[in-house]
């Protein structure tokens, strides 16, 4: 009997520290990376504005060919939305809505994950003219990871486990447009 009260104690304080520091652990992620394309900066911008264009440079959409995806409202303007199946754990099922245009230099988007986790996101896609023929194109996804499963956050390494990705994408975007 002891024996067993000394576990639960344990147990019981095991769970208490875990919730202690988990309370004051961030709770939000932030995960940014830009290129520079030697591209005018309106020709970039009318291109990412494009959800249908995103899928051509987007890590996400290329591990999947099978992945199902579905198009609502005018794309390239606000309330238009992406929504994608796929049985591939990293791409799961979810859907991309694009939330505010600031025209030629910024669009907003909101990121909704069904599966394989229920989530939300947000992100954007930044155009900066550096000069006549080169932009600097920044891609950001931000978030919030409740508590106390924000324990996990320093294990889940968000920047690189995101930022790898948004790198290949717009290291693939470049590549696309520095061909035409």
């Amino acid at each position: 009997m002891i024996f067993i009260k000394r576990i639960l104690v344990i147990l019981i304080l095991f769970i208490s520290i875990v919730l202690i520091t988990a309370y004051f652990m961030p709770k939000e992620y932030s995960v940014e990376r830009e290129i520079t394309i030697n591209k005018p900066a309106d020709s970039i911008f009318k291109y990412v504005r494009s959800l249908k264009n995103q899928n051509e440079f987007s890590v996400w959409a290329n591990m999947d060919p099978k992945m199902k995806v579905h198009y609502r409202g005018i794309d390239g303007m606000i309330g238009s939305v992406s929504s994608w199946e796929s049985n591939v754990k990293e791409v799961g099922v979810g859907e991309q809505e694009i939330t505010k245009i600031t025209e030629n230099r910024r669009l907003d988007f909101a990121l909704r994950f069904k599966k394989p986790m229920d989530d939300t996101a947000v992100g954007y896609m930044s155009t900066e003219p550096i000069s006549e023929n080169r932009t600097k194109v920044k891609w950001g996804i931000s978030g919030v990871i409740p508590y106390p499963t924000n324990i996990m956050l320093p294990l889940l390494k968000m920047d690189q486990m995101i930022g790898n990705d948004l790198q290949k994408g717009l290291e693939n975007l470049k590549i696309k447009l520095e061909q035409n």
